[in-house]
């Protein structure tokens, strides 16, 4: 089958590699001069099954109250008349039940530990190199009421069989030395060994260089104008800058453009651009570093090593398809950082970066087919495209070939919305995908 992938982040690029490996001639349409140049650029760097959790979850709404009067918060909401993201998060909001974050819960753990053995499968099988560290995550406290606050998800944790250990401040910093010097800021720690770091950038252009030379065609510097329906309504075509392409399917994996291009087929896809930010600080004082991920639970900050850099990513901006870098969030960024792994690196010489993750209202991911019976989608998987990349790119593959996938994906479509009623608008965004 002749399938067109649209979007050249990691989730398209994945999708691309098991498609072409299933035997499909596969094209790869992007409007950047090569892979991984927006949201899968400068992320977090974390593979965190462990921590793959609904944002809508019980308590979420009256925290956020709180934190529009604190300066240095991990969430913030902007004043918008736009009512697709106040349906949105309306529906959020409608999330924020026990029993709803149970179900979202168990759906991303689902895909998130599956998509661990994938990725671990990729490695062994194509030698891919992109500065991975297999050393887990350490999430760390800096309150007793953070310390105490942690027995529901280690409850959530040992119903999922995954392991973990309960730190007390001795035993971060024999997990990670670099907080000797800020272990008078910490009150205990949870470290999770099954999650890994990783460049996402590296692993995803070095994917497509591998899929380019199974035969995926890449087609970059393209703008995406619009898919083309055909008499019987299925998608005959997408309308590039570079031409008319055709194909036999069709794959949305545009992130959090991919509701524009669907909506003028009767496709909603509930999937909400939320800013995050990162910096990059080269490593100055070796003893001083992470050696893998460290999770600062106050400022919800992931503080990540990869190879001689040190990545800061973490917070959420409400703020449509607004990029500009906001002084503000670098400002936490750098506390976050400086408080834990101070004199680690060089901070003046940070690169600060912004992207849109793709979120859906009960932060599980879309993967399958839609109402148009050629056009599918690869989307919504928020701060967990680099965790779930490999899983929702094999479990697409097998869907469109007809085969089963290894895991249950009839609840990974966007079909789950409908079940549960009119699905919510998207935000209308600025600009063509």
């Amino acid at each position: 089958m002749r399938i067109v992938v649209l979007g050249a982040g990691v989730i398209g690029v994945t999708s691309a590699w098991y498609l072409a490996r299933a035997g499909h001639e596969v094209m790869v349409v992007d409007r950047q001069p090569a892979a991984a140049l927006e949201t899968s650029f400068a992320n977090a760097g974390e593979i965190s099954p462990g921590y793959s959790t609904p944002w809508a979850a019980p308590g979420i709404p009256q925290k956020a109250l709180r934190w529009m009067f604190q300066r240095h918060a991990p969430l913030v909401l902007h004043a918008s008349l736009d009512r697709g993201r106040a349906s949105w998060m309306a529906q959020m909001l409608k999330n924020c039940t026990a029993d709803a974050y149970a179900i979202n819960k168990q759906r991303m753990m689902r895909v998130a530990m599956y998509s661990r053995d994938c990725l671990e499968q990729l490695r062994r099988d194509t030698g891919i190199r992109y500065g991975e560290r297999t050393q887990g995550t350490l999430q760390v406290f800096r309150t007793d009421k953070q310390v105490a606050a942690v027995a529901k998800d280690i409850k959530i944790l040992k119903a999922d069989g995954v392991a973990f250990e309960e730190l007390d401040v001795d035993g971060c910093v024999r997990a990670e030395p670099g907080l000797a010097h800020s272990r008078h800021l910490l009150a205990g720690g949870l470290r999770l060994p099954g999650d890994e770091t990783g460049d996402c950038n590296i692993f995803t252009q070095s994917l497509a260089a591998m899929a380019e030379a199974e035969g995926v065609r890449f087609f970059y510097d393209t703008s995406i104008v619009c898919l083309e329906s055909g008499t019987t309504g299925r998608i005959e075509a997408v309308r590039t800058s570079a031409g008319r392409l055709t194909g036999d399917l069709f794959v949305v994996a545009l992130g959090s453009h991919s509701p524009a291009l669907v909506r003028p087929f009767g496709v909603r896809l509930p999937v909400n651009p939320v800013k995050g930010y990162s910096l990059t600080l080269p490593i100055v004082d070796e003893s001083r570093a992470p050696v893998s991920t460290v999770m600062d639970e106050t400022y919800k900050v992931a503080i990540t090593r990869l190879g001689d850099r040190i990545r800061v990513g973490g917070l959420a901006e409400l703020a449509g398809f607004d990029l500009s870098l906001s002084p503000r969030r670098r400002a936490t960024l750098a506390k976050s950082v400086g408080e834990l792994f101070g004199g680690a690196g060089d901070l003046d010489r940070a690169t600060f970066w912004t992207g849109l993750r793709p979120m859906t209202p009960d932060g599980t991911p879309i993967i399958g087919p839609t109402s148009v019976g050629n056009l599918w989608v690869n989307t919504g998987h928020g701060t967990l495209g680099w965790t779930m990349a490999a899983g929702s790119a094999r479990v697409l593959s097998d869907l469109i070939s007809g085969r089963t996938p290894e895991i249950r994906a009839d609840d990974l479509s966007c079909a789950r919305y409908a079940r549960n009623g009119r699905a919510p608008q998207a935000p209308l965004e600025p600009e063509a995908a």
